[in-house]
């Protein structure tokens, strides 16, 4: 089993990877992203997924147009990000695919990134991530993972707040979904995401369960992307943005949380509850305020 301390999974000579990317209403980003995968160097097969999810724009005759012959998989509505990225899995794993490498269309990749990724694969690692720089300060670092606090259930480290990046490929507790590199063993034994997140959280609830299934989560600095952020959901504390963050964690939350951690995890969510409420009525953001109450009682009566 890779990460397990087994022997590694023997690589092909040129792994199959499928590249799924999720477009709505946005194809100036999904098409430079997509321009960044095929400048991928590297001895691998790249072949790209796109999943329009229902865009109301001319997105997929553009895509086509753009890149004739990819694999197009249009939704017919939107249908959030654990949902879209589970339907270009399936198909990756349908085509026999080694790995499936997850991307936001607001991303960027260096030419050397997925190069970079397989080289720690080839170590036997399940899951990796590249370094994620913001793509208007491309020094800046936007993500290289975190920790994970096995009592409050949450990821811990911020993103932003990393200044240098590790000289080395390290194991990390949580890896966020904007990029992923995951071997197809993982979804073969953890399943895919849980499509009852919308979008957030997804990503943390597949590290836990790929975690707790004995795989290990590796960042590799050498591999570098930039990322937008937050375009998806209208920006940050946007009312989409908070509605979904809250929806996606109270659903957490109701999932994990059980016997004596209910006792820490409670609290603490109502402290950030709390801090929400201050911060965004501080500045009249009234309705990202109503957004994010909506979505906490959402994801609490969520089946």
């Amino acid at each position: 089993m890779i990460g397990t301390g087994q022997p590694c999974v023997e690589l092909q000579a040129a792994p199959l990877v499928c590249a799924v990317v999720i477009n709505w209403n946005r194809p100036d980003d999904t098409l430079l992203c997509l321009a960044s995968l095929r400048r991928q160097e590297g001895i691998f097969n790249l072949e790209p997924i796109v999943i329009d999810n229902g865009s109301s724009d001319n997105s997929v005759e553009r895509i086509r147009n753009a890149f004739p012959g990819i694999e197009l998989l249009e939704a017919g509505r939107n249908v959030g990000f654990a949902s879209g990225m589970n339907l270009g899995i399936r198909q990756a794993l349908k085509r026999g695919a080694d790995y499936a490498l997850l991307l936001n269309n607001d991303t960027i990749a260096d030419p050397a990134m997925l190069d970079q990724l397989l080289k720690q694969a080839a170590s036997g690692v399940g899951l990796m991530a590249p370094a994620i720089f913001y793509a208007d300060q491309p020094d800046r670092i936007w993500s290289v993972g975190g920790g994970f606090s096995s009592i409050l259930l949450e990821a811990t480290g911020n993103h932003g707040r990393h200044r240098l990046l590790p000289d080395r490929p390290v194991e990390r507790g949580f890896l966020s979904g904007c990029a992923l590199l995951i071997h197809r063993e993982v979804f073969e034994k953890v399943g895919l995401f849980d499509e009852r997140f919308f979008m957030y959280y997804e990503d943390l609830d597949f590290c836990l369960r790929a975690q707790r299934a004995g795989y290990c989560l590796w960042l590799v600095p050498k591999a570098r992307l930039w990322h937008k952020v937050s375009l998806s959901s209208g920006g940050a504390n946007s009312p989409a943005e908070r509605y979904h963050m809250a929806f996606s964690s109270a659903l957490y939350f109701r999932k994990y949380a059980r016997g004596w951690r209910l006792f820490v995890v409670i609290p603490y969510r109502l402290m950030s509850a709390l801090r929400w409420t201050v911060r965004l009525g501080v500045r009249g953001n009234w309705q990202s305020l109503s957004a994010y109450w909506r979505g906490l009682r959402d994801g609490l009566m969520e089946k």
